[in-house]
């Protein structure tokens, strides 16, 4: 049987921080990631896609506000822009791929699945919402948002009375579709799901499908769409080549091998930082620990270059590459 492989593409493999975000400069960064799936596509894998969202559904919800402002035009909430950007990210993502796949000659088939995501209505993050989407406001635009639309606010660190709205960020619980996901990859079929986390839904006690106004993880999501599907190898695309100890210090240190138990070691000491790192770490053991075989975070365009690159596993093996 052919290996199944969900590869998580991070921010940095559509849009990168020093760009504009214009239509060109995130069609090229997505075939410069795209290309280096081929190796893996060669190597006989069937692929499943993921990929982030915040820089794109931020963007959303800006004309969102300024729709509304201006014209008048009723605001969308925060599952439709999701959903918003999954297709639209979904459908680029698919069109360069298409045509990374006829310039190596390679017959395959892309599909973008909307996907939706159930999390738990009780979560603890609905209680203490920290992640920051949209535009930033002053304060005095923002308390009228607060008790106009009930949002709430935090300050921004990038600006003086400058704030933003905060979401929770439940755990996703179970991916909506996950069968016709893996029929669809196993088929040979490179499927792109589970779009910046995927759309947060619950379901209320008559048993229908409720939105919920939170933004989810995208590699938890991934993460455990690769665990629930029975994925072989987990990847994590980012913007460095391997996870460090001691990063960005002098006495910084690679590590290429990694097993559970010194991951988890490492992460409950606080090695790796919260908002870089400790996610993507989180994702990959939450795969080994439901079953996964492999978990790999690297470089997005060093994918093919297997000295590069954190391999996790269960146990440390030193003849695995």
């Amino acid at each position: 049987m052919k290996k199944l492989a969900v590869v998580a593409l991070g921010g940095n493999a559509l849009l990168r921080g020093d760009q504009d975000g214009t239509i060109e400069e995130q069609e090229q960064n997505t075939t410069d990631t795209l290309e280096n799936l081929v190796f893996l596509i060669k190597r006989g894998y069937d692929l499943i896609l993921s990929h982030g969202n915040g820089p794109q559904v931020g963007n959303i919800l800006m004309r969102n506000d300024a729709g509304e402002s201006q014209y008048q035009i009723p605001q969308m909430p925060l599952d439709i822009c999701v959903a918003d950007s999954q297709g639209g990210i979904g459908y680029m993502i698919e069109r360069m791929l298409r045509n990374v796949l006829k310039k190596h000659n390679i017959d395959k088939e892309v599909v973008t699945l909307i996907t939706a995501v159930v999390i738990d209505k009780d979560d603890p993050a609905f209680s203490n919402p920290t992640k920051r989407v949209g535009k930033m406001y002053t304060k005095e635009e923002a308390d009228l948002l607060h008790e106009k639309k009930g949002w709430i606010f935090k300050s921004s660190p990038k600006a003086d009375d400058a704030w933003r709205r905060v979401v929770p960020s439940p755990k996703p619980v179970r991916i909506i579709n996950e069968k016709v996901v893996e029929s669809l990859a196993r088929q040979g079929v490179i499927t792109i799901a589970v779009g910046g986390g995927g759309i947060p839904v619950y379901y209320d006690k008559n048993e229908s499908v409720r939105a919920a106004e939170a933004v989810i993880d995208k590699d938890l999501a991934s993460s455990l769409l690769a665990a629930r599907i029975k994925a072989d190898e987990f990847y994590v695309l980012t913007d460095v080549s391997f996870v460090y100890r001691n990063f960005n210090s002098p006495d910084q240190e690679a590590m290429e091998f990694l097993d559970y138990k010194d991951t988890r070691k490492y992460l409950d000491n606080g090695e790796f930082g919260e908002g870089s790192m400790a996610p993507k770490v989180r994702a990959c053991l939450q795969f080994i620990e439901q079953g996964g075989n492999k978990a790999i975070i690297t470089e997005a365009f060093k994918l093919q270059d297997m000295n590069y690159g954190t391999k996790i596993t269960m146990e440390y093996d030193p003849g695995d590459k």
